[in-house]
């Protein structure tokens, strides 16, 4: 296998990634009293409500740049492939949760859901190959 080619698998989970959730951190903070009643049942007004989404919006980026990072860094790969697991199983987790407690959500939660479960196995099977 090229070089160029290993380089892509091995990084395949940080770049789906970040194509998702750079653009989600932008939907949510940018201007969550606009874009976000289009996707949610509900309306952003108060300011601490702003001030949390906004938070997302920076913790997603924060996130996204170790990822970025890892990818353009081979000594930081391992660190952002670990901080992806945790952030990806995570929000699975509390998917699972909130279904079990819940219900099952639209059809576009569970999509996330399955989405989440994949790349972070992925990067799981990603650290376990590429030592």
């Amino acid at each position: 296998m090229n070089k160029n080619k290993f380089s892509i698998l091995k990084n395949l989970h940080l770049l789906v990634s970040l194509t998702i959730v750079v653009p989600f951190a932008f939907i949510y903070g940018l201007s969550p009293a606009d874009t976000l009643p289009e996707y949610f049942d509900f309306n952003v007004e108060t300011t601490d409500l702003k001030n949390v989404f906004r938070a997302i919006m920076g913790l997603y980026l924060g996130i996204s740049f170790v990822w970025i990072l890892g990818i353009i860094k081979p000594n930081l790969w391992k660190t952002a492939t670990i901080l992806h697991v945790v952030f990806m199983l995570g929000l699975a987790l509390g998917r699972a949760l909130s279904m079990l407690m819940d219900g099952i959500p639209s059809q576009a939660f569970v999509t996330g859901f399955i989405l989440e479960l994949v790349l972070g196995y992925y990067g799981l099977l990603q650290l376990k190959r590429i030592k």
